[in-house]
């Protein structure tokens, strides 16, 4: 078996594994609560099963469809996404605070699940024809200038754990680009101080800050999410208390069905359960990158790199809040947490990476063209009139000695 069939086959079984699970956890974390109000239990896992199907439909066509088209349908999505951005703001109901959704009849969008992909594309079209920014005030345009709208439209609605999805996802694809690891430093440091300007202007986001800093201190508020999501942590052992035998979702945990669907797996499957995604979440990463590494297109590359940065960097942050060591963002568990947006949009992104895992080997190679004012780049193929490099003639080293000699003369 080839190494990229390889790739492709353990990243559609970790997929699909992830998504099925994530069906029966969801059920597993709702229904129990919908049958005490008197609800249907299995409202959740109907509609989540109807987004999965979508989402593999999705999947299979962009498998199919050559992913380098997406290079001439970047400056549309990123219009689009830019428009849904702000439309929601206008639109979008409010829900808890928030205006992160458009409701279009019984379906719901997240506009900033499209944004994601939008950006990933248009990222790596525009690193891919371009040399990597080597200081920050290259940096700046227009890449930088281009995620500080969408990050400041996503901070508006609030939706900051967004936010910082696509900064980790942009820092990888820099990466893979070549980028200068100081000024990948400076430009992170900048992000840094003006998100913490972010958390200080908005109280709700400094309340967050404060209990993750100590919970504790006020258990029965601010700090009530994270300490329901230890004690669901902790109580599930090595092997949990049982698959839908859980009682932190039932009144006790907020959203165990979608920012603390780690906590829910804790209890009921315990540290086995928990170890478990996580190995499969690095399965991802490892046929991610390697499908990255192996291609040879260099649009293929950076945006195989960010999507497998944009999936394995929100599941990393998600761990991380639930278990206490980083503040609640709002991200959710990808592939595993209940969201329609977020599970369609990602199961396209990996049709997208298993494209690129059959034709981003076989791609031409390019160089740059200097004739070219834009910078992109052309097929290499041998000049007008060349042939292939044979068994040097006597007077071609005389030809060339002697031009040597007259050269040294002049």
């Amino acid at each position: 078996m080839k190494r990229r069939e390889l790739d492709s086959r353990l990243l559609i079984l970790v997929t699909l594994a992830l998504v099925a699970f994530g069906l029966v956890m969801v059920y597993s974390a709702t229904s129990a609560a919908a049958a005490v109000g008197g609800k249907d239990p299995s409202y959740y896992l109907k509609r989540q099963g109807i987004y999965a199907a979508l989402g593999i439909v999705l999947m299979m066509v962009a498998q199919r469809w050559d992913y380098r088209r997406l290079r001439t349908l970047a400056p549309l999505l990123i219009g689009g996404s830019l428009f849904l951005l702000v439309a929601v703001l206008a639109i979008g109901p409010a829900v808890n605070g928030a205006r992160r959704w458009i409701s279009i009849g019984p379906a719901v969008f997240q506009p900033s699940e499209l944004a994601k992909l939008a950006l990933a594309v248009w990222a790596a079209a525009y690193l891919s024809r371009r040399p990597a920014p080597r200081d920050l005030r290259e940096l700046w345009r227009p890449v930088g200038a281009l995620a500080s709208v969408f990050c400041v439209l996503l901070i508006l609605e609030p939706d900051m754990g967004t936010a910082i999805a696509l900064t980790v996802m942009l820092l990888g694809m820099l990466v893979v680009a070549g980028t200068p690891g100081r000024t990948l430093v400076a430009a992170v440091a900048i992000a840094g101080a003006l998100g913490t300007i972010a958390i200080w202007l908005e109280p709700y986001r400094r309340a967050r800050f404060f209990a993750f800093l100590d919970p504790w201190h006020d258990a029965q508020g601010t700090g009530f999410q994270i300490v329901q999501a230890m004690i669901g942590m902790g109580s599930g052992g090595f092997l949990g208390v049982g698959l839908g035998q859980g009682i932190q979702k039932i009144f006790y945990l907020p959203e165990a069905h979608t920012d603390m669907m780690l906590a829910n797996i804790g209890e009921e499957l315990g540290l086995l359960g928990v170890a478990a995604v996580i190995v499969a979440y690095a399965l991802f990463a490892y046929a991610g990158f390697d499908i990255a590494l192996r291609c040879r297109d260099p649009f293929g590359k950076r945006l195989a790199t960010g999507l497998t940065v944009l999936v394995c960097g929100q599941a990393a942050v998600n761990m991380l809040a639930v278990m206490g060591a980083a503040p609640l963002t709002g991200i959710p568990l990808p592939f595993v947490s209940y969201g329609g947006s977020s599970l369609v949009v990602l199961l396209a992104g990996v049709g997208i990476l298993l494209n690129i895992a059959h034709r981003g080997g076989t791609a031409a190679a390019s160089v740059p063209d200097r004739s070219r004012r834009d910078g992109r780049a052309r097929p290499a193929r041998a000049r007008s009139g060349g042939r292939a490099q044979g068994k040097r003639r006597p007077r071609d080293v005389r030809r060339v000695a002697g031009s040597r000699g007259s050269a040294a003369r002049s």
